[in-house]
């Protein structure tokens, strides 16, 4: 059964969503039954079709190696990104009071969203990823479409990535070369470091990541503390408890600290790997999202009030001069590295769907075709991330946009969407699942207004700052300076 009924085969066999509806018990969290599929010999790993599962490299060794501890570090290195760079500023257009309950309120429902996702692994502990998941949900059809959904989420955060990079260049070099050459050369970059096509050079470079803008971000911090903001003469912060923002400030500041929570998206790609994820899972993202609501708000909260009107998106350029140089330059590993991550995670995505159809039996060798087309596909896709790069070139409007066309389906209202095929027949069997009933409901309501008010909010904003004649980013494929100074 489940949401999607009406995109089961009609000839009569048997489709993924044809498996009956797994609803999780009160203690399902500490269950060790059968009806987790613990005791199933369910095999994971390339399958020579187009079902979930499949994995480039077919091998008899145990990749589910996690423990709860080693899951949480690298759901911290998966979340902890250069999201954080925008929420000083949205506390400065929300108030701090309002801010601090947003980013606590987002760090419970994607608590709340994440856990969603353990329940249906449980039910289904062949995905790898929210694609996957797709293909249980609704079929092929619903698969298909979240795929593509898939690869534009992460040319988006790829060109987040690259904006935040050029202008960490502008900022460095005093804007020594024209804004679409500094756009240009992180592209090539991660291009280059994208021709490897396993993960491990990738895996690794999640660590600099996070250690790199953790770094940044002390700096700053402590050179408000020490200095102060860059300001005019006599300047002193001022902190507004309470703001009273306009409609679409209102919209793009959610929107802004909605993009910090967007790890949610790779969970499943950490439970498959985990030796127990329906055990295992729920205690590593209950540490995760303590450590990463605790770091947002006091990172948000110190900058900003350091800060005050003076406050930047990204908050780097909140510092004097020096040390928001400084600072951008230890930032540029975590840039380099997101894109290569979040690169190389679409290229082999696309990569692995053409040779499951056309080459399953060569997904693994190594020749003149497989090369051809990972070198095409990886081309393709950074040409497309530098042009919408250079479309939407303004940091805090390219965040937006992403968050509010797919981080807010990827994050929130495809995890409700989960709970309702797992619990469609029993969703007002009781109070505690009408009670959860109505939450979902109201996720998948918050998910539209996100989706719909947000990408009109942040298209008004772009062409307001485009039409303002102040702003020297007055269009796409500009040459106008984007730096911090």
């Amino acid at each position: 059964m489940g949401v999607f009924n009406g995109l089961r085969k009609k000839d009569g066999s048997e489709s993924p969503t044809d498996a009956p509806v797994y609803y999780p018990s009160d203690n399902a969290i500490f269950d060790n039954d059968e009806e987790l599929g613990h005791q199933k010999a369910i095999k994971t790993g390339w399958t020579g079709d187009g079902h979930a599962g499949a994995n480039e490299y077919p091998s008899a060794e145990n990749y589910k190696t996690l423990g709860r501890w080693r899951a949480c570090v690298i759901l911290i290195t998966i979340e902890v990104g250069i999201g954080v760079l925008s929420l000083p500023s949205a506390l400065h257009t929300l108030g701090l009071i309002p801010g601090i309950i947003a980013i606590f309120g987002f760090g419970a429902l994607t608590t709340y969203c994440g856990y969603i996702m353990v329940q249906f692994y449980r039910r289904y502990p062949m995905v790898t990823n929210l694609v996957d998941c797709a293909l249980y949900i609704g079929g092929k059809p619903f698969e298909y479409f979240l795929g593509v959904a898939f690869i534009f989420n992460l040319v988006l955060i790829c060109a987040s990535a690259n904006i935040t990079m050029s202008v960490a260049l502008n900022t460095l070099s005093d804007h020594a070369l024209c804004t679409v050459a500094f756009m240009a050369f992180p592209h090539i970059a991660c291009w280059l470091l994208c021709l490897p096509r396993k993960l491990t050079f990738a895996a690794a470079m999640s660590w600099i990541c996070t250690v790199s803008i953790v770094a940044a971000v002390l700096i700053v911090m402590i050179a408000l503390g020490v200095a102060g903001p860059k300001a005019p003469p006599n300047f002193n912060a001022h902190i507004t408890l309470v703001g009273k923002p306009t409609f679409v400030e209102t919209v793009n500041a959610l929107l802004n600290i909605a993009f910090a929570f967007a790890g949610n998206q790779s969970f499943m790609s950490v439970m498959a790997e985990m030796r127990d994820a329906g055990r295992e899972f729920p205690p590593a993202l209950f540490m995760q999202k303590s450590f990463e609501v605790v770091i947002y708000v006091v990172v948000a909260c110190v900058i900003y009030a350091l800060a005050g009107d003076a406050v930047t998106s990204p908050a780097l350029g909140s510092a004097p001069t020096i040390p928001a140089k400084i600072a951008y330059g230890i930032l540029l590993p975590s840039v380099l590295g997101t894109g290569l991550v979040i690169g190389i995670t679409a290229i082999k995505y696309m990569y692995i769907t053409f040779m499951r159809r056309f080459k399953p039996d060569q997904v693994n060798v190594h020749n003149a075709l497989t090369w051809a087309l990972w070198v095409s596909i990886g081309t393709a896709f950074w040409i497309v991330t530098f042009v919408v790069s250079n479309a939407i070139p303004i940091f805090s409007s390219i965040l937006n946009i992403s968050s509010a066309i797919f981080i807010s389906w990827f994050t929130f209202g495809l995890t409700s969407i989960m709970w309702l095929h797992l619990n469609w027949k029993q969703q007002f069997a009781s109070r505690r699942k009408t009670a959860l009933a109505v939450l979902n409901y109201a996720i998948l309501g918050l998910t539209l207004f996100l989706n719909v008010g947000g990408l009109y909010t942040s298209l008004k904003a772009l062409i307001d700052i485009f039409n303002d004649p102040d702003s020297t980013l007055n269009g796409p494929f500009t040459c106008a300076d984007n730096s911090i100074f």
